[in-house]
């Protein structure tokens, strides 16, 4: 990636700029604008995010928010109420007072002698998710959104639940955010005597967020507000998706081209859930002047050409054998005019006939280890396996060898026509690329409960025997299998721990089964291209502690239960600009026996450091959740030092009745 230091107009730092709500929370913006803004005003650009601007975000805010600035425009990263360095306290993620906060901001980013008036809303995650809820509240100075990685269903698509299962990501992520807003605010900017006052207010409203998304196990109205896809029509900013074939989130591109009514364009590559000027695996594109060319055309008015750009772009990705870990994933871009597209043939593909013999699938609580996370994020062995030992313990239908190299582009479908001998049951169902030597690739995959089969908001039991019909919609995916390979269905019972176990164990019988595959026509080279990636200058750090990440699956031979662990080292650095020195690491425990579903058992531990001369802080929090066939069990702690000694300690208890899961 190429450093960028010298640019159109000088940059000017704020680190802590006040933004005061109506209700009189202050929130802390660190500002980049051009040094002569106040003489001619620029538009803004506001990324709104928990994930704190002095220690949680810096690496990526120092290579993206000054470059726009040298580009003239003031670049605006806040932190939400009730993290980082702002005032306040939060209660869920996307409430209404975050909301309704971002827009406060947004009028008032528009309203400052240094703003044009015209502000844009970007973001990753969490700052993408909020970048499009907050354009469907039409605040009148938002004129554009770049949204990475983000989603338009919160119940169909994000990290709580998926085709009507729970993520163990939903329990996971809760144990995340318990940690990552137990930290105060920084006292060189809070004030010595003021800051550990915010910290222990913090920490005494915290919400433990596990139990609040488990009581709403349906597509509720709690999921409802703040999906986007409620109402695609509200959205009349222009809007630039990006999204990574590697991250949880690779669906929404498509459905944001698919409906949006204003200006719209995507882009996926072949990344984990990163920045794409930063990300991996490469190739990485030059982000920062893609989104240069969006905001200089819907904030400066500029003609940059961004609306006869493609509607869909995205890497086609070659097959690779399969790995934990890609630094580089070959393949092309491909680029369709209009999405969906015409030229995708929607190929049916008999799967099991009907009329012949069905297929019983019984698989063991373990299968689904082969998987990888929900969204990776540390560059480190989180990628799907060889899918061999899941493919093992599944209900696998191979496909003839290819003769010809085929191009699958789009969502495939399995269709299913099945029984089951429990009133719940999930199935869970993988497409993948066998290689000659029969290792096996995962290309897509999906899962559903099948009491959520007509609606996942008003799911029905199913009577044990009684054949019923099925759709499974598998994630968007962009793959080449190569001639000499062959595609393999494999269908399970059971994802561990991507989804939580079934209350008992599960047979189906499967009648028939179809599957659609969207076919694109071989593309030779690149359609499109992307200049290379360039920032400006990196985050000034001394590192005390390298990062570190590492997976393994343990068997006990005497129990039989088998156990996932992992473990990320997020190293310890300081900054070299103000000192503040900040460190974290986590442990999760995943344990279960392949013939017991309730014997699942999550166990997260997470540490976080911050300090500066004598100055120290530590919070660590623990949290475990089990199950029994009636309920769900939670468990979780805050502890909380001050150097040495323990300043405060809380814990949470909650029991929540199973709903259909």
């Amino acid at each position: 990636m190429k450093t960028v230091t010298d640019f159109p107009r000088k940059v000017i730092e704020f680190p802590d700029m006040a933004i005061v709500m109506p209700d009189g929370c202050r929130l802390s913006a660190r500002v980049w604008m051009p040094e002569d803004a106040a003489q001619t005003p620029v538009p803004a650009i506001l990324e709104h995010l928990p994930y704190r601007k002095r220690d949680g975000t810096t690496a990526r805010d120092c290579l993206t928010h000054p470059y726009f600035a040298g580009h003239g425009y003031a670049s605006v990263r806040v932190d939400m109420r009730g993290n980082g360095d702002s005032e306040g306290l939060m209660d869920d993620e996307y409430s209404e007072q975050e909301l309704e906060d971002a827009c406060d901001v947004i009028a008032w980013l528009a309203a400052q002698p240094w703003c044009s008036g015209a502000v844009g809303m970007m973001g990753i995650s969490w700052g993408g998710f909020n970048g499009l809820q907050v354009a469907a509240k039409k605040p009148p100075a938002l004129k554009a959104v770049i949204s990475l990685c983000s989603t338009v269903d919160r119940y169909a698509d994000d990290i709580h639940y998926k085709g009507g299962c729970l993520l163990g990501e939903n329990f996971g992520w809760a144990s995340t955010m318990l940690s990552y807003s137990s930290r105060p605010p920084d006292p060189a900017l809070a004030g010595d005597n003021r800051w550990r006052d915010l910290w222990l207010s913090r920490l005494e409203n915290q919400p433990f967020l596990a139990p609040l998304w488990l009581r709403h196990q349906r597509r509720d109205g709690y999921w409802k507000r703040g999906s986007v896809c409620e109402d695609y029509s509200a959205i009349e900013a222009a809007v630039l998706s990006i999204g990574g074939w590697h991250d949880g989130y690779r669906n929404t591109i498509s459905h944001l081209v698919a409906n949006v009514e204003a200006p719209v364009k995507g882009i996926v590559g072949p990344w984990i859930h990163k920045y794409p000027h930063f990300a991996a695996p490469e190739p990485r594109i030059g982000f920062l002047q893609e989104a240069l060319r969006w905001w200089d055309r819907w904030l400066k008015g500029i003609d940059t050409g961004v609306e006869a750009d493609p509607a869909y772009r995205a890497w086609l990705m070659d097959s690779v054998r399969p790995a934990r870990w890609h630094a580089v994933r070959p393949g092309r871009w491909v680029a369709e005019p209009a999405w969906p597209s015409p030229s995708i043939e929607l190929r049916p593909i008999e799967i099991i006939a009907e009329g012949g013999e069905p297929r019983l699938v019984a698989t063991p609580q373990t299968c689904g280890m082969a998987g990888g996370e929900y969204f990776p994020f540390t560059y480190g062995p989180e990628l799907p396996g060889d899918q061999r030992p899941d493919d093992a313990l599944s209900c696998c239908v191979d496909q003839p060898l290819l003769s010809e190299p085929l191009d699958v582009l789009g969502a495939p479908e399995l269709a299913l026509t099945l029984s089951a001998d429990r009133p719940q049951a999930n199935i869970a169902v993988r497409l993948c690329d066998v290689h000659p030597d029969g290792a096996s690739e995962l290309i897509s995959y999906g899962v559903l409960n099948l009491t959520h089969r007509n609606s996942h908001e008003f799911p029905e039991p199913l009577t044990p025997g009684e054949i019923v019909t099925a759709r499974v919609v598998l994630d968007q995916c962009a793959y080449r299998v190569p001639a000499g390979h062959r595609l393999r269905v494999a269908i399970s019972t059971t994802c561990w721990p991507m989804i939580w176990p079934s209350p008992e164990a599960v047979s189906l019988s499967i009648e028939s089964a179809k599957l659609t595959l969207p076919v694109r026509p071989l593309a030779a080279a690149d359609e499109v291209r992307f200049p290379e990636p360039e920032a400006a200058a990196p985050w000034r750090i001394e590192t005390i502690r390298r990062a570190n990440s590492e997976r393994h699956v343990d068997r006990d031979e005497k129990t039989g239960i088998v156990t996932l662990t992992v473990e990320d080292d997020f190293g310890e650095a300081r900054d070299l600009d103000h000192g503040l020195v900040h460190g974290s690491a986590v442990r999760e425990r995943w344990t279960i026996h392949p013939d017991d579903p309730l014997s699942a058992r999550t166990e997260i531990a997470w540490t976080q450091t911050l300090s500066r001369s004598e100055w120290s802080i530590r919070t660590e929090t623990r949290s475990t959740i089990t199950c029994d066939r009636e309920n769900f069990h939670l468990a979780a702690s805050i502890e909380a030092f001050e150097g040495d000694q323990p300043v405060f300690r809380r814990e949470f208890s909650d029991s929540i009745r199973r709903d259909h899961i």
